[in-house]
């Protein structure tokens, strides 16, 4: 077995991480899967904790356990007509319910249903070009030394074997796997509890391409703020955000949909995440049987829709441009890495025929619309922009948000309300030099 200090691991990662992680910070979108035993209870992925199941009552929905034939395809179509780059499926859960056909864990859904729920995602992922996601959790329900092992020396190297045994059974049996996903490493606090650094060390040899989040106590490859908008350090992040606010799994969608995002605040969300740098990886919630409810089908394809249309302002490498360069109070901009080409997501549309937007002291040499590319009137005064002639309703009839282009010789210099000193924190924006 080998091992590796903090030191040459953390050098060993470093070494190929730009490569490994190109494709990632290009992708922009991706779509989480929330399924498993708890999808049949529909309150929640956290039933089993929250309502106090014992492991006993909880086994047996196991037993009643019946994905429909076709869910997985479903799932990937669904995310590759909402735009989605990759998908990443829970794999198990804190419940400990493994989806794959696994030796190490008996509690599995092939021991129960017959189905390899693993290798029919990634089987639809690459059928629809989808880059692959494996969700682990290291928390665990279901085997008696998840909560031994906080204190128990014996009881911690065995759950720390399931634990890499586990995973290197859905590293090595389905093929090329794209992200490692871990998740709540409870109850053991430190990378050196959970032997995160010789673990993933080993896994990566499984899968010299792969990249991994930051659950297992380590940095890793990217951060994975939960439900908000922000990076937590400097490296990529990938916010993941649920479609709606209740829960991860599965609840009743005619009671939950007042509490779903619509496809206009998904749009928000994924421009707010482009724009900040990083990625957006929006979970759905299946059914007990694993179909994608109407309101969820709907809703992601109109999102899709609308990246068919305006994908450029999204996708691909862009500067974070969040808290450099600013638009009007109801749009927002993004912009290619370059800094040549700005994108305008204007979320409520002016009715007066005219825009302006303040701090930028360069003029463009072309404002036009982003679906059409049809050319657009404006005018540089002193540190604004003035665009005119625009239609009284938003050009974009899919969801209502209209994408203008500007593009620029040179990286434009730009000073945020220049005209209004802001110093805020420390830190004078006016002067466009706010630290990322």
């Amino acid at each position: 077995m080998e091992y590796i200090s903090r030191r040459e691991y953390e050098a060993f990662v470093a070494s190929t991480h730009e490569k490994r992680m190109e494709w990632f910070k290009e992708a922009r979108l991706g779509m989480f899967i929330h399924y498993g035993l708890y999808s049949q209870l529909g309150t929640g992925e956290w039933s089993q904790a929250n309502e106090n199941y014992t492991v006993k009552e909880y086994e047996q929905l196991a037993k009643t356990f019946a994905p429909k034939e076709g869910l997985c395809d479903e799932w990937c179509r669904t995310a590759k007509k909402m735009g989605a780059k990759y998908v990443v499926l829970t794999t198990r859960h804190h419940e400990g319910f493994s989806l794959w056909d696994s030796k190490v864990n008996p509690y599995n859904s092939m021991n129960y249903c017959g189905r390899d729920i693993v290798r029919e995602f990634v089987d639809a992922c690459r059928k629809y070009d989808l880059r692959i996601g494996l969700y682990s959790s290291l928390m665990d329900w279901h085997h008696p030394d998840s909560w031994r092992c906080a204190n128990d020396p014996e009881a911690r190297a065995r759950f720390d074997k399931y634990i890499e045994d586990l995973n290197t059974e859905l590293l090595t049996n389905y093929g090329k796997i794209d992200i490692l996903w871990y998740d709540v490493s409870c109850p053991i606090n430190c990378a050196e509890g959970w032997d995160s650094i010789n673990r993933n060390y080993r896994l990566r040899q499984l899968q010299p391409d792969i990249i991994i989040n930051n659950r297992s106590m380590l940095p890793e490859d990217f951060g994975t703020p939960e439900e908000h908008i922000n990076r937590d350090d400097d490296r990529f992040f990938e916010s993941c955000l649920t479609l709606t606010s209740l829960s991860w799994g599965y609840v009743d969608p005619d009671q939950a949909k007042d509490f779903m995002m619509s496809y206009k605040e998904i749009l928000r969300k994924l421009h707010l995440c482009t724009c900040k740098g990083g990625n957006l990886l929006l979970n759905i919630s299946p059914t007990p049987d694993g179909s994608v409810d109407k309101y969820t089908d709907e809703t992601l394809e109109r999102v899709g829709n609308w990246l068919k249309v305006y994908g450029q302002a999204a996708y691909g490498k862009k500067y974070p441009t969040a808290s450099v360069y600013s638009a009007t109070s109801l749009s927002g901009v993004s912009a290619d890495e370059d800094l040549k080409t700005f994108y305008l997501w204007n979320w409520v549309w002016p009715k007066n025929g005219t825009m302006r937007f303040g701090g930028f002291m360069d003029a463009p040499k072309k404002i036009s619309y982003l679906a059409t590319g049809e050319p657009i009137d404006f005018k540089v005064d002193g540190h604004r922009i003035i665009l005119s002639g625009l239609p009284d309703t938003p050009p974009d009839k899919i969801c209502g948000v209209t994408v203008l282009k500007m593009e620029f010789d040179a990286p434009p210099r730009h000073k945020y309300r220049s005209y209004y000193p802001q110093i805020c924190g420390g830190h004078d924006y006016s002067e466009g030099n706010h630290k990322w």
